[in-house]
């Protein structure tokens, strides 16, 4: 499902400092910069060599070193952004963080030591991401194929002007590679068309998509293309581009080497040594299968577009644009999932009338409701029986530009959780704004459940922020006598019945004015 990734074309009337903040396997990265019409203006930029992926063990899950140089990296970035507002930072984690079996402790620890939240993205987001990065700092209007060679993944994009068609992501990267098929060092050619081997493997699928007949320039984004290029320049073998003869001699420099502690190449960074052969894998493997003749090394990456996606959000949230890509989204699954939208606005009026009472002054929070509301019914395109388990499952999993996996997940949750028993989601309803939240979900079902053109009267909630009783009454006591009316208020009174049952929230059923 492609997603258009808008230029900015209009600075809002103050343009503020933005904050990007790239966990990858490799190395973390913190951008800071700002965006004035269409000019990218960087502020700062660090960059610590962490080697996240090297810290999964066995069992898949992260430790050691690694995961202490990660920690005290991020503890070094949230002194530089002492004074931001949270909405003025984007801080995203990819590949070893998607594979990680205790990513979630490790997050709870990575937010403390950043003090700001972490998104998880899936590789297709990350692909988006990474070429709304690309299109903004190297414009052309010709299709290209962009690739981003990070430490456990890589992702592919083919897009025109600033337009991805096709993203994909694969879970071979330098760091991965490297550690798999030159683990002990040894530089050898049976190591070399191994790791060749295993990258053909896992890209094969995607050779139709990315057909060299469906671009015209390739486009080599983020730290294995820029080091290669540069070792490429300062031996001049090329002038940065990357070539297949180019890469052909590089390999046969290592080979010559035998071992990675003796290679030394002009312009090879220390950071970059362990990694190189891996990298080198993955990149003539590429340049073979898709008959990428030439690479450009491009000044765009994850980062820019973290910014650019950041800058959407915020205009989004002043109106200055009139969306972000996570709208456009939601527009997209409800065509795609068959949504009834007169249903779904009847229950989104509803859910954020209530939340407008009982609920916080977080736009996330707000917007995620809303969010739940446009979506609530897409299991229906399952099945009718438990449709909220099955729009939870589609929401779990779906590709949806724009949103990370954490804000998916929160999604599924909440949709989850719109009808039936609270047990399913009691783990979440500890938070006493989640469950305000899920509250007001569930009551903007009940009270849309006839599907009725011409709505009952609406519903109201009172009760104090941090508190645990809230007042649920009739907007308009008057039309109680109707017979529908009496149907919902039934069905109300369950819902408050069960509540109470669980503990935490205690809704109550009042008379109204």
């Amino acid at each position: 499902m492609p997603a258009s990734t808008r230029t900015p074309s209009q600075p809002t009337e103050s343009s503020p400092l933005l904050a990007a903040i790239d966990l990858g396997s490799n190395s973390f990265r913190l951008e800071l910069a700002r965006l004035r019409g269409d000019r990218y203006e960087r502020v700062a930029y660090l960059k610590s060599t962490v080697r996240l992926g090297a810290g999964l063990d066995a069992q898949g899950n992260l430790v050691g070193e690694p995961v202490e140089r990660a920690l005290a990296c991020l503890r070094d970035f949230s002194s530089q952004l002492r004074g931001f507002e949270a909405q003025h930072v984007r801080a995203v984690a990819t590949q070893t963080l998607r594979q990680a079996a205790n990513r979630n402790a490790f997050l709870i620890e990575a937010e403390k030591a950043l003090a700001f939240p972490i998104d998880v993205v899936s590789g297709r987001e990350e692909a988006r991401m990474i070429f709304a990065g690309v299109s903004l700092l190297q414009p052309s209007p010709a299709p290209r194929l962009v690739v981003d060679i990070g430490g456990r993944s890589t992702e592919l994009i083919l897009g025109r002007g600033n337009i991805p068609l096709e993203t994909e992501s694969f879970p071979v990267g330098s760091v991965g590679l490297s550690m798999q098929f030159f683990g002990d060092g040894r530089l050898t050619p049976q190591a070399f068309r191994a790791a060749q081997i295993a990258v053909g493997a896992e890209i094969e699928e995607a050779l139709g998509v990315f057909d060299r007949r469906l671009w015209q320039e390739a486009l080599g984004s983020s730290g294995t293309a820029s080091a290669v290029s540069q070792v490429l320049k300062a031996s001049g073998q090329t002038d940065g581009r990357i070539t297949p003869r180019a890469l052909v001699w590089l390999m046969e420099q290592c080979l010559q080497a035998g071992h990675i502690d003796r290679v030394t190449l002009p312009g090879l960074k220390e950071d970059r040594r362990a990694v190189m052969p891996g990298g080198l894998a993955i990149l003539y493997t590429l340049a073979t299968h898709f008959s990428i003749l030439e690479l450009q090394p491009t000044r765009g990456a994850l980062r820019q577009g973290l910014i650019v996606d950041l800058w959407h959000r915020l205009n989004a949230e002043s109106k200055a644009l009139p969306t972000d890509t996570r709208h456009r989204t939601v527009k997209l699954l409800q065509q795609k999932f068959l949504v009834d939208d007169a249903q779904a606005n009847r229950v989104r009026r509803m859910a954020l009338a209530l939340w407008a009472r009982v609920g916080d002054a977080n736009p996330a929070m707000r917007e995620a409701l809303s969010w739940a509301a446009d979506l609530h019914e897409m299991g229906l395109a399952v099945s009718h029986h438990d449709h909220h388990r099955h729009a939870a499952y589609l929401m779990a999993h779906v590709d949806a530009p724009g949103f990370s996996q954490s804000e998916q997940q929160q999604l599924s949750w909440l949709l989850l959780g719109q009808r039936g028993g609270l047990k399913k989601v009691m783990a979440r309803l500890d938070n006493p704004t989640a469950a305000r939240q899920l509250l007001c979900l569930r009551l903007a079902v009940i009270h849309a459940h006839a599907r009725d053109s011409a709505p009952q009267q609406g519903l109201v909630l009172d009760g104090a922020l941090g508190g645990q009783r809230i007042a649920l009454s009739w907007a308009n006591r008057q039309h109680r006598a109707d017979a529908a009316q009496a149907r919902t208020e039934f069905l109300l009174r369950q819902e408050c019945a069960q509540w109470s049952r669980m503990g935490g929230l205690n809704v109550v059923m009042v008379d109204g004015d």
